[in-house]
């Protein structure tokens, strides 16, 4: 089993709230250019996904409380009133001509430290001075090599350090970023390009849409909890060609395949009775794609406002509520971080008389980094006829 060292860069700001380093930076060393210890030792320091998103709203942020009109590119840039966002990339990629599969995940997390920016504070602030922390992820799963590789950063939102930009288009840190092409004063339009880099692999590849946008929940209002706010305004593009090159342990490939990009901000999220939820987006063979989160309450029910939609070949979506989707574990992992994990799953829905199941290509796919979670590829069958019609991912959090 092989397990990434995460390297944790960190600059901190006199003024930024001490509460919010404290937590998000516990599994940093005390050195803020210092490498995080290995995966293995900091599970106890590290923060569950689902408490980091929790229900209690900070005053002055903005919340999710009605639905809104969506407009694009622009909503592909930052949302400063609102607490949290993220710019969330995942994908199946395979080798030409050899045939290698990769899963990976390319994840920009913008935390807002406070909501009052006035043109007096930023004249008398330094270069240094800032109103956001940014947390970058970074995985890849190597399916022939039995190996997941993952790397985390942190770093305020100043200085040139890390952010986003509207003209042209780039979402970054350091020299992790996803940018806008082909265009001078790309303000977010697509084609977009992806490149990262660490020490055991790089990813450089351009991607487009296929489909138009899906608006999640209710014409984009994700509604998480029952309180009036804990909500997301959440939006997908389910199936974007991917192609470029990868590199893996001094290994270059060219390779193609397809990504998923979510975006979502909220200031709070999660209510108190819950725990976290599973996430599945599923592209299967035949074009259709399908979304389903399942919030998952600390007493083991499910909660009621789980939900997701069904995409078909052609974009257009219908959704897909708690009643219809019904989810049996079927195998559980166990971490050395003392978690556990549903590897396989299986999925129906009863209207549609179809039944799944969703495999991870690889066990251990855990991202053991200031949030933890488990984030990887997976392989959809047919139960009926055992064939393989599909691949996505799954995220798995509050266990």
């Amino acid at each position: 089993m092989h397990r990434l060292k995460t390297n944790c860069r960190v600059n901190i700001n006199k003024g930024i709230e001490l509460i919010l380093i404290i937590s998000l930076l516990s599994a940093c060393n005390s050195d803020n250019t210092g490498s995080k210890p290995a995966a293995n030792s900091v599970a106890s320091d590290s923060i569950a996904l689902s408490k980091w998103l929790g229900g209690e709203a900070e005053t002055g942020f903005e919340r999710a409380i009605n639905p809104r009109n969506f407009s694009f590119p622009e909503d592909h840039g930052s949302h400063d009133s609102f607490k949290i966002e993220w710019w969330y990339i995942t994908g199946n990629l395979n080798t030409k001509p050899a045939g290698k599969e990769f899963g990976y995940q390319v994840t920009f997390f913008r935390i807002g430290l406070s909501p009052a920016v006035t043109p007096e504070s930023v004249k008398n602030s330094s270069s240094w001075s800032t109103q956001d922390i940014w947390m970058a992820h970074i995985a890849l799963s190597d399916m022939s090599a039995g190996k997941h590789y993952y790397d985390e950063r942190l770093s305020r939102g100043s200085a040139g350090l890390a952010g986003i930009q509207k003209h042209p288009f780039k979402v970054w840190l350091e020299d992790w970023q996803i940018l806008g092409i082909n265009r001078d004063e790309n303000k977010g339009e697509f084609p977009w390009k992806v490149a990262i880099k660490n020490k055991d692999f790089s990813l450089d590849v351009t991607m487009s849409p296929v489909k138009p946008v899906v608006l999640q929940g209710k014409n984009g209002l994700s509604q998480k909890s029952k309180a009036i706010g804990n909500a997301s305004y959440y939006y997908s593009f389910t199936r974007l060609k991917t192609e470029g090159k990868l590199s893996v342990q001094n290994h270059q490939y060219t390779i193609t395949g397809w990504s998923w990009l979510d975006r979502e901000w909220s200031t709070s999220a999660l209510g108190k009775e819950q725990a976290g939820w599973n996430w599945f987006s599923l592209q299967l063979e035949d074009g259709t794609d399908l979304m389903y989160y399942q919030l998952h309450n600390k007493d083991g029910s499910i909660n009621p406002l789980s939900s997701g939609k069904w995409v078909d070949k052609d974009g257009a979506y219908i959704p897909l509520e708690e009643h219809e989707v019904k989810l049996k574990p079927l195998k559980y992992w166990h971490s050395p971080t003392g978690k556990k994990y549903v590897i396989e799953w299986q999925m129906t829905l009863a209207e549609k008389q179809i039944s799944w199941r969703i495999k991870a290509m690889l066990d251990d796919q855990e991202m053991v980094t200031t949030v933890r979670y488990w984030e990887g590829a997976v392989r959809v069958f047919d139960t009926t006829s055992g064939k393989a019609i599909g691949k996505g991912y799954l995220e798995m959090t509050g266990y």
